[in-house]
């Protein structure tokens, strides 16, 4: 394996809590103990850039695991050599409780079924959590033989023990600190080695999306759902990272264990661990008729009743399971909670509990070389730090830097918050560093697409409640309106109902003798200098006279269409994209018109819009002659609104009643007009 910048950077930056990742493979399935136990035995004797270093660390690692794992069968093995030597030492998952008949602490051992293992008030006391689940730990077990001969003796006894599991408090501070030396995309690309992945084989829509997996382990009582095809990684984060995180496979599942056991007091999962995963979730159901009733209340409050009792608990709940057919044909049947059991899958009020939908048909299948041989984080420390970022907020630290748009409700507002909260704590575990604008967007545009995804399932279930799911921003008090769509919804050649961003207009040219009519979408970027500048190459010439008549008119008529602007002093650049046979941009003056006032006004246009409409340099508008053709060809492309030269409005008598009702159709009969009745509202 050769060494990169990123591997040196890392070696320095995280001095004792890296591992490679690739001999971690070479344990993997040998010893029955948790990834992250191997990891913290690697990272402690293998944390060298120097191979014959991280030989010997092997090593020593192999020989640990060899002598003190306990493998299916070995359990008397290991209580034998316990009695002959006066005591053995093993790697195991330790826990403690207090046995009030004898007022003491008892531990277990599970690889070994002893469950009254006795262990000395300070151990305890040194690591609280023996009490609350237990962690892996090196464990030096005595054995005193005087103690077997009494009545109910127990002559086991745990005299050391040394963490696995990094109990240290400073998890999140080295972390942070650690974090300085990164820029953002190093950062990014070293989280995802630090779970196993190597970046450079994903694309950078994949990794957003591995990213966002690891939201649940630093925000509280976080909902989300992942569903893709078959092989993509799903569950590994949540089985492999984390001891704090717990694995359901699919299958019947009780009330008891989710939430609280009546008969015990016992408390569940979610109060137990930081994530609780469903793995193939079609599978799930509960042991109880209200057990969906009493998960939706807990994914919406944090807290559940049982008996006379109201529990709270911050366990996030992950729904990951798979598609049997493509995300398109998954649509066209049904929608994309259509795999969630029946009690879940047509529930709007439980979709509304989904913080977050990760598209997991944009991961690649996983093989070999998807798997990271580079340095990482060790597992156990990465994940004591996320923990413990769960305490902390970046909401506040961001506060008047964004706004929401008004499509979005009370909670799709909280939904999206706790997603950007998320992944800027990933990014940014350090609090006092500052938030670059570019990561608070890319944050939030990822946070409004995954709720998005939620509004249209349950819009294609109950369009009359959630019509509306036109999400949008705003960044900086001074900044431009930006809608987020969810890319499965549509094709590039498909006319969406979102708003285009500033600039951006569909259109289509009415054609002529030898073309017929085509769409476009004409972009148009805005700023600093003079002129406008049409990037086509090569320009063809019917557009290049559209862009020269919409141009004079912008400059002759500036004052009424976008007030004390100077267009004059901005330069703008165009582009023509072209979705049809039609390619010569012919007729399409009124639409550039549109794009270039609305780049300087920095307003998008009406969502489903298309635009119509040609100009002569006096401002004049040029006549239609094929109006019902350019309307059908609207509708055909998705448009919800047609805006067209009052010159026009006889043709479109002819419409079929069956096309009118379709499409709005909007008549201007000046460029000002146009422009009103176009921008967005």
């Amino acid at each position: 394996m050769k060494f990169d910048e990123l591997d040196a950077l890392a070696a320095k930056a995280f001095d004792g809590y890296i591992v490679r990742k690739d001999l971690v493979r070479r344990f993997k399935g040998q010893y029955p103990v948790p990834t992250y136990v191997v990891e913290f035995l690697l990272g402690r004797y293998c944390a060298s850039v120097n191979e014959a270093e991280i030989e010997e660390g092997l090593r020593i690692v192999e020989f640990q695991m060899r002598e003190r794992a306990v493998r299916p069968g070995e359990e008397e093995l290991f209580k034998s050599r316990a009695r002959e030597r006066g005591s053995v030492k093993l790697i195991d998952l330790v826990s403690a409780r207090l046995d009030p008949r004898t007022d003491s602490y008892l531990a277990t051992l599970p690889s070994l079924r002893l469950n009254d293992v006795r262990i000395d008030d300070s151990l305890v006391a040194a690591h609280e959590r023996l009490l609350t689940g237990g962690f892996y730990a090196e464990v030096t077990l005595e054995y005193d033989p005087q103690i077997a001969q009494e009545k109910f003796g127990r002559p086991f006894a745990i005299v050391a023990l040394r963490p696995i599991q990094l109990s240290k408090r400073s998890a999140l501070e080295d972390l942070a600190r650690g974090r300085e030396a990164f820029t953002t995309e190093q950062w990014k690309r070293f989280l995802l080695r630090s779970v196993g992945f190597e970046p450079d084989r994903f694309s950078p829509r994949a990794q957003d999306i591995l990213l966002l997996r690891m939201v649940p382990f630093v925000e509280r009582n976080y909902n989300m759902v992942e569903l893709g095809p078959r092989g993509t990684g799903k569950s590994h984060l949540f089985q492999q990272i984390s001891p704090y995180s717990h694995l359901v496979s699919g299958g019947k599942t009780t009330v008891a264990r989710m939430f609280v056991d009546l008969s015990t007091g016992r408390r569940g999962l979610v109060a137990q661990y930081d994530v609780v995963c469903f793995d193939e979730i079609s599978g799930i159901s509960f042991d109880q008729k209200d057990g969906v009733n009493i998960m939706k209340g807990y994914m919406e409050s944090g807290e559940f009743s049982r008996g006379r009792e109201s529990i709270r608990a911050s366990g996030s709940i992950v729904l990951v399971g798979n598609f049997e057919v493509d995300v398109e044909h998954q649509q066209r049947v049904s929608h994309l909670f259509g795999p969630l059991p029946p009690e879940m899958r047509n529930d709007t009020a439980f979709m509304d509990r989904i913080h977050a939908y990760l598209p997991g048909w944009d991961v690649p299948k996983l093989d070999a070389s998807h798997f990271t041989d580079h340095f990482g984080l060790v597992s156990d420390f990465l994940s004591e730090a996320w923990t413990q970022l769960r305490n902390e907020n970046r909401l506040q630290e961001i506060q008047g830097r964004v706004r929401y748009g008004s499509a979005l409700s009370g909670r799709d507002v909280t939904a999206v918050n706790k997603t950007v909260n998320g992944l800027l704590k990933l990014l940014y575990p350090n609090r006092n560093m500052p938030i670059s604008d570019e990561d608070l967007e890319w944050a939030v545009r990822l946070a409004l697409e995954c709720r998005r995804r939620v509004k249209e399932q349950q819009k294609r279930i109950g369009p009359a409640e959630f019509r509306n799911t036109h999400f949008s921003y705003v960044l900086s008090q001074e900044g431009v309106e930006k809608f987020v769509t969810t890319p499965e919804l549509q094709s590039e050649g498909t006319i969406g109902s979102d708003p285009l961003p500033p600039g951006q207009v569909w259109a289509i040219s009415p054609g002529g003798l030898d073309e017929h009519p085509g769409l476009y979408r004409i972009e148009v970027n805005e700023g600093p200098g003079s002129g406008v500048k049409i990037i086509n190459v090569p320009v063809p010439g019917p557009f290049r006279e559209s862009v020269t008549t919409a141009q004079q008119n912008l400059y002759s008529r500036a004052r009424e269409l976008v007030g004390d602007r100077d267009p004059r002093q901005h330069e703008f650049t165009v582009q023509l994209r072209a979705f049809d046979t039609s390619r010569t941009g012919a007729g399409l003056g009124l639409p550039v018109l549109l794009a270039l006032c609305s780049a300087l006004l920095g307003k998008s246009l009406k969502g489903g819009l298309i635009a119509v409409g040609g100009l002569n340099l006096g401002g004049t508008l040029d006549p239609v002659y094929n109006a019902v053709s350019v309307a059908e060809l609207a509708i055909e492309k998705g448009a919800e609104t047609l805006l067209m030269p009052i010159s026009a409005r006889r043709q479109l008598n002819e419409l079929s009643d069956e096309m009118a009702t379709k499409i709005a159709i909007l008549f201007y009969a000046d460029v000002r007009e146009a422009l009103l009745k176009a921008l967005a509202d």
